[in-house]
């Protein structure tokens, strides 16, 4: 008689929480400001409030908006906020970020978002690899959030993980 399989990772009460589910999912797309510079280095305010004005900005419908300036220029920060004004009711937003930052922004956001009180006396797995880079501060960012309320964290998969954190049953 064949010995029936048992999975004790399924039957540990262990909560396996994959960051890769708050990476962002609507597109980016770069507004580049050297695209309106004056030779390359200076943005004339008049030039280049008329070509905002007249500049096709269909690209950036329901997407996030990255502003930056790939030329090594001074841009005034009004440039920034006129882009920006620009670009509301087109774009789902403006960040003035990198696609890195703008990632990190966008995770650290959604951890913001979840409720502890799921998580009490959990086990809880943070999922360490996946398809999509997780910046480290949203490691971070999880641990401060459910260690005050969990049993334990741990880093990895559910059936090798590295120990984070603990509770102690004996209370301070």
């Amino acid at each position: 008689m064949a010995e029936m399989i048992i999975n004790k990772v399924a039957e540990s009460g262990i909560i396996t929480l994959d960051l890769e589910m708050y990476y962002p999912k609507q597109a980016f797309e770069i507004f580049d400001m050297k695209e309106y510079l004056f030779m390359g280095l200076i943005l004339k305010e008049k030039d280049f409030r008329q070509s905002l004005k007249t500049a096709d900005l269909s690209r950036f419908k329901d997407k996030i908006a990255l502003i930056g300036c790939s030329a090594d220029a001074i841009i005034p920060v009004w440039a920034y906020m006129l882009v920006s004004s620009a670009l509301n009711g087109i774009a789902r937003e403006s960040l003035l970020l990198n696609e890195e930052q703008a990632v990190e922004l966008i995770i650290l956001r959604e951890i913001d978002k979840i409720d502890p009180s799921l998580y009490l006396d959990k086990r809880v797995v943070i999922k360490g690899c996946g398809e999509k880079k997780i910046p480290a501060t949203a490691y971070v960012s999880v641990t401060d959030k459910l260690r005050p309320v969990v049993k334990s964290i741990m880093y990895g998969e559910p059936c090798s993980t590295v120990p984070v954190f603990k509770k102690s049953n004996i209370r301070d």
